[in-house]
């Protein structure tokens, strides 16, 4: 959420998940057993702690230059610029500073040396925010007028037009000074549940060993339980996995079930604060997302399950399952379990953008180069994957990834992430090189798309063949499906808190166990374990009403894609030159309006009810190819 014109960026992660189940990661080895080329170079950002710590302290210095800007805005032009340009510099300096020890620990949660430099930097930017309070009241004491003419006085003033106009909209929820300066007093402690949430379900969760039926013995980490479920053909050794992974979720039940009521009662705190009638208005209102665009997404999606529940029903007949549970629902509906070596991969994600063109192309091309990408699980390492800006360096992408088709569309959707990055660093200026969430995750799923297209123009094996299709179908059930479920569970939970309703694990786990009915329908038998899947999404805990954006992004990326390839030769490089454009603009507008520029109009219910038209037809084409095999 914008709310604020000048702060520190507290770096937020473009975090791309395949939601259900979540990504899977290979089996744990220590780090040192992995190869340089596999890691991270974070020497491109310090080469060492005693470089950083210069950094830190030069950070620090360049705080206390612009705490001592207050009162002089009203200056005049020089006056706002001033404080502007340093804020951008005290920012690129952050990324660094801040990126250095986050990545740090993510490879390795355990190491209590690297947390403290972590605190060290969080404790730092709750200090600015403090002193930082100022800044917003006493811009918006000058009348918009003035400060208009001010910034239509020379094009050094051009990178800053938009949030100045942005916070001038936002004015009825800014505070005066004094009662600014409080609620910053409450930044570090906001961060407290998402914190304690990390630390349970990373650094203290303790999975158990099971032995599956062929006599192996594993312990049911994140990553071995989704790989366990995505090529254990034993519908018995699935469920072990399943019920052995999320009864430690469960025995934790009414701990998670705290720290979510905690982060629901500080979201609506914050919005109180801040004049808002609602959680999901406050959270929208930062990139002016009309809250009906939300309610239109969870209201069309759940009215519109018919082809998920058949091709659940498709999944159940083919598998010659008597009964389909969740953990049935990542196999493949072939005897298809082949491994994909990373280095293989690299070339066919790099071919299969080409009809993006060639600059796209070197671009990801760099992006797979040593030092950009940690690959593999190692012991310790944060799971999932993202792609994380580091401004003046490059994106750094987190991989887990384990030779699974499913991590191959993973590293084509971080990728996406890492371009977009990649174009907006390039084409903006700092000010407005930040693409919103909204639109994060439009080129991740458009290269999974291209890559689809590849792979099934590449594969003559049929069982191949029918594996893609299931991909793509997949992406759209755990992407579109099942993130607009998520979307709904989060809403009614804040909607609850807003009433003054307690919120126990009862509460959460009877909410969620509605919804996977309603969502999944009557072929889908929802074991009771399945119910705490809401202790498992780590969005919930770090970025409240953050996952709806993946099924709006995947509505817009789905059109864009329709419009790049499928239109006549004069429309489809128009098309094509909207959608980079897209990818170049940052957020140098709203996220509405950038995709109403690049052809997509998501206030109109068409772009959500194309993907579920989409998803019928994909299943249509696998039944075909399923009485083909």
């Amino acid at each position: 959420m914008k709310r604020t014109l000048v702060s520190l960026l507290l770096i937020s992660l473009f975090i791309g998940i395949a939601a259900f189940p979540l990504p899977s990661q290979a089996s744990e080895r220590e780090r040192e057993d992995i190869a340089a080329q596999y890691k991270w170079n974070l020497s491109d950002i310090y080469a060492s702690w005693e470089k950083w710590e210069t950094g830190l302290a030069t950070l620090e210095s360049l705080m206390d230059e612009f705490a001592a800007l207050k009162g002089t805005l009203s200056q005049g032009p020089d006056a706002l610029y001033r404080a502007l340009e340093l804020n951008d510099r005290l920012n690129i300096l952050a990324y660094r500073v801040y990126r250095y020890p986050q990545l740090t620990s993510d490879l390795d949660t355990r190491d209590q040396f690297v947390s403290q430099k972590l605190q060290q930097v969080q404790l730092l930017f709750a200090k600015f925010g403090t002193a930082t309070a100022w800044f917003n009241p006493e811009l918006l004491q000058i009348p918009w007028e003035t400060v208009d003419a001010w910034l239509h006085e020379s094009p050094r003033m051009e990178p800053y037009i938009f949030g100045i106009s942005d916070l001038y909209r936002q004015q009825e929820h800014v505070l005066d000074e004094d009662k600014e300066r409080i609620l910053s007093f409450f930044s570090t402690f906001n961060g407290t549940p998402r914190s304690i949430y990390t630390e349970l379900s990373t650094s203290d969760i303790d999975f158990p060993t099971v032995t599956l039926s062929t006599g192996e013995e594993l312990r049911m980490t994140s990553g071995n339980y989704s790989k366990t479920l995505a090529t254990n053909r034993n519908q018995e050794d699935r469920r072990l996995a399943f019920e052995t992974h999320y009864q430690v979720y469960a025995e934790n039940k009414n701990t998670y079930s705290a720290i979510y009521n905690a982060v629901c009662q500080r979201d609506w705190a914050a919005a109180q604060a801040r004049n808002y009638a609602s959680t999901l208005s406050a959270a929208l209102d930062g990139n002016n997302i009309p809250t009906e665009v939300y309610e239109n997404l969870v209201t069309t999606v759940k009215e519109n399950a018919d082809p998920l529940h058949r091709y659940i029903a498709l999944r159940k007949k083919t598998l010659g399952l008597e009964e389909y549970h969740s953990y049935d629902g990542s196999i493949t509906l072939s005897d298809f379990d082949k491994n994909y070596p990373y280095e293989d991969i690299k070339d066919w994600i790099i071919a299969s953008v080409k009809p993006l063109g060639k600059d796209y192309q070197q671009k990801l091309k760099a992006a797979l180069s040593a030092g950009w990408i940690d690959v593999f699980e190692n012991t310790g390492k944060r799971p999932g994957a993202y792609s994380a800006n580091v401004y003046g360096i490059h994106p750094y992408m987190l991989m887990n990834y384990n030779e699974t088709l499913d991590n191959v569309f993973t590293l084509a959707h971080e990728l996406g992430h890492t371009m977009h990055t990649t174009l907006s660093n390039e084409n903006q200026p700092f000010a407005l090189h930040s693409y919103t969430i909204f639109v994060a995750e439009v080129a991740s799923t458009f290269n999974e798309r291209l890559l689809l297209d590849y792979l099934l123009e590449k594969s003559k094996d049929p069982r191949e063949r029918v594996a893609l299709l299931q991909q793509a179908i997949r992406n759209i059930s755990g992407t579109f499906f099942f993130q607009t479920l998520l979307a709904d569970y989060e809403w009614q939970v804040h909607q609850l808190v807003e009433q003054g309703n307690p919120i126990t694990a009862n509460t959460l786990s009877g909410i969620m166990g509605e919804l996977m009915t309603t969502y999944y329908g009557d072929e889908f038998v929802k074991d009771d374990l399945l119910d705490f899947v809401w202790a498992r999404i780590g969005h919930f805990y770090r970025t409240p009403y953050y996952v709806y954006q993946y099924a709006t992004s995947f509505a817009a990326s789905a059109a864009l894609y329709d419009k790049v390839m499928h239109a006549g030769k004069k429309d489809r490089k128009q098309a094509l030159d909207q959608y980079l454009t897209l990818l170049k603009s940052g957020g140098n507008d709203y996220p509405i309006e950038q995709l109403r520029k690049a052809g997509v109009d998501l206030t109109q219910a068409q772009a959500i009810t194309a993907v579920i038209r989409q998803l019928d037809e994909l299943v249509s084409l696998l039944e075909k190819e399923l009485q083909k095999l």
